[in-house]
């Protein structure tokens, strides 16, 4: 087992349970021997099993914004086969890339079950997913609990880049298994930054989730949050980075870091958890359009640089639908730039809301450019072509003085 596999439950009618891991720590054909020999069993045998009553259903493998390819399982058990005193799931399951058939990657996980009263009705829903790079799959998966009762199932998976995704670098290497990380605000391992380049660029990062109704920011929207801060540290042409992490809702500034050489991701995630959705503040309950004056304010402060100027300003985060965009007058006090802004719009749904949205009429005043990132291959793309615009400008304004003389 190199890792363990990420796995989410979900009991409908359990209000908590506890969930234990543990891994294998080797691969290939060495790992068999850690497996009990009913467990490599079943896992060679390619039959499925249902001793334990169990529905398996399996998708396609996507792309996501962390730019992995993600398998996924859920898993359905009726609450009657699980009544009586505490039980134990265990899930074990095995997948092996087609062009490396020694190289299999084991998983296992352990899910803790409650009492369960014997007249319980409805089902236990399981969700477990892990990740890979391009290329063919094949996964042998059992589930078992303490009486020996097995479900099992086998199935195939491809993860492949369409034509249009072909140049997007991604993060796992073709034919490789891995684990899904758990942890959004991991550290970033180094990167070899090219000397020669070493652009500063500054991001303001609206940390909310697409619905502003929401009461809480959604896994999926901080997951793409997070990879646009991810994809932009790992260019290697960027050099210093200054983040300001807000949240539109709260009319808060989370997070301030200035000029430095790494992005401090379990800073920005420790200050991300104190964001309380769904709560009013009350000083705010009388004031007609405080959101546009924090907007407006924070706009001024982070574009006005002073002596020491970024190359670049990149906004990013949903749309910031508010009642009244900021006034011209307002966005003219700023004056003239001399670095480009750049606004990466975070919506998955760009048809459903195509209207711009008050960051978007800003960036518009500053002559800046947008991308709209629904879509993993966009982020890939919009960051690609930024960056290379950002390094054209420097260049651009280093050379134009020398010209002149």
């Amino acid at each position: 087992m190199k890792r363990s596999v990420s796995l989410f439950v979900i009991f409908g009618l359990i209000a908590s349970i506890v969930t234990g891991q543990s891994l294998l720590n080797s691969s290939g054909q060495n790992s068999t021997g850690l497996l009990y020999s009913t467990d490599r069993a079943v896992l060679e045998a390619g039959d499925p099993r249902s001793d334990l009553p169990c529905t398996v259903v399996h998708d396609k493998a996507v792309l996501g914004f962390d730019l992995k390819f993600h398998g996924r399982f859920d898993v359905a058990v009726p609450l009657k086969e699980l009544t009586g005193s505490e039980n134990l799931l265990t899930i074990l399951f095995r997948v092996t890339p087609e062009e490396k058939p020694d190289e299999p990657s084991y998983f296992v996980q352990r899910v803790q079950v409650p009492d369960i009263a014997e007249d319980a009705k409805g089902e236990v829903y399981i969700q477990g997913s892990f990740d890979m790079g391009e290329g063919k799959y094949h996964v042998d998966w059992l589930m078992r609990d303490r009486a020996e009762r097995v479900c099992s199932d086998y199935w195939d998976v491809e993860a492949s880049l369409s034509k249009r995704e072909r140049d997007v670098a991604l993060m796992i290497p073709p034919a490789t298994v891995t684990a899904t990380e758990i942890e959004q605000f991991r550290d970033e391992p180094p990167i070899q930054r090219n000397p020669d380049a070493g652009l500063n660029v500054k991001m303001v990062v609206n940390f909310a989730p697409q619905n502003a109704r929401s009461a809480a920011l959604q896994p999926m929207d901080l997951s793409a949050l997070v990879s646009i801060l991810r994809t932009i540290s790992r260019d290697p042409r960027i050099g210093k980075f200054s983040i300001v992490a807000f949240n539109m809702q709260e009319q808060k500034v989370l997070y301030r870091k200035e000029m430095a050489e790494r992005i401090d991701f379990p800073a920005i995630g420790k200050a991300v958890t104190e964001i309380k959705l769904g709560t009013v503040d009350l000083g705010r309950l009388g004031e007609k359009n405080s959101d546009t004056r924090f907007l407006a304010n924070l706009i001024r402060s982070e574009l006005q640089t002073g002596e020491a100027p970024p190359d670049a300003v990149i906004f990013a985060g949903p749309k910031a639908m508010l009642n009244q965009n900021i006034a011209q007058d307002d966005l003219r006090e700023v004056g003239s730039l001399n670095f480009p802004v750049f606004y990466m719009n975070y919506n998955l749904s760009p048809h459903v809301v195509p209207w711009r949205d008050a960051i978007s009429h800003a960036v518009k005043h500053f002559r800046g450019i947008e991308y709209t990132i629904s879509q993993p291959r966009d982020l890939w793309y919009a960051v690609s072509e930024m960056v290379s615009h950002v390094t054209k400008t420097r260049v651009a304004q280093r050379t134009q003085p020398q010209e002149t003389q």
